[in-house]
């Protein structure tokens, strides 16, 4: 076994970057507080090419030096765009006729397992503390939860954002193949 050499990855230059085909889902972060989350957030999205990120009330925006520490230069590749209330985000995506589904341990949520991914989606991801503001819960479709067996039931919202990533890219892109 040898680790694979930079060009043996096959990477894409920021400029075949944007014009990739991306998975047709959206991540809303509402409030995240932490610079590092939202560079992992940035740094994930890369990795499975989707459309774009929605940053919201709180959350920090690029440029940032502690953003772009984290995301290792996904914060340039990775379209986002800014809103002052999640509220704002949500009516936005939902003018466009995108359904919206929150992250969140909510009565009636659907195990990830369970879940059917599908185009033009976008996915709420709550404050590290509170989770996914109450005044965005009537604007979902429904909810997605984690199954968690810990005394905690609470995931890092970066890494939780990256296994429904990597879920959404396996059904959407992989499971086409």
């Amino acid at each position: 076994m040898r680790k694979l050499n930079t060009d043996e990855l096959n990477r894409l230059s920021k400029e075949d970057f944007q014009s990739a085909e991306k998975l047709p889902i959206i991540l809303i972060l509402d409030n995240i507080r932490s610079l590092s989350n939202v560079g992992a957030f940035f740094r994930t999205a890369d990795a499975f090419r989707i459309e774009a990120l929605y940053l919201c009330g709180i959350t920090a925006c690029p440029p940032h030096r502690e953003i772009h520490k984290t995301a290792l230069g996904a914060d340039e590749t990775v379209s986002w765009r800014y809103f002052a209330t999640t509220v704002e985000a949500c009516q936005a995506l939902i003018n466009e006729g995108y359904r919206l589904f929150a992250v969140e341990q909510v009565e009636g949520s659907v195990p990830l397992q369970d879940f059917k991914f599908e185009p033009q989606t976008a996915y709420i991801l709550g404050n590290e503390v509170d989770g996914v503001s109450e005044d965005a819960l009537p604007y979902c479709s429904g909810a997605i939860e984690l199954p968690q067996v810990g005394t905690k039931h609470s995931l890092n919202v970066s890494v939780c954002a990256g296994i429904v990533m990597w879920k959404a890219f396996e059904q959407m892109k992989l499971m086409q193949k």
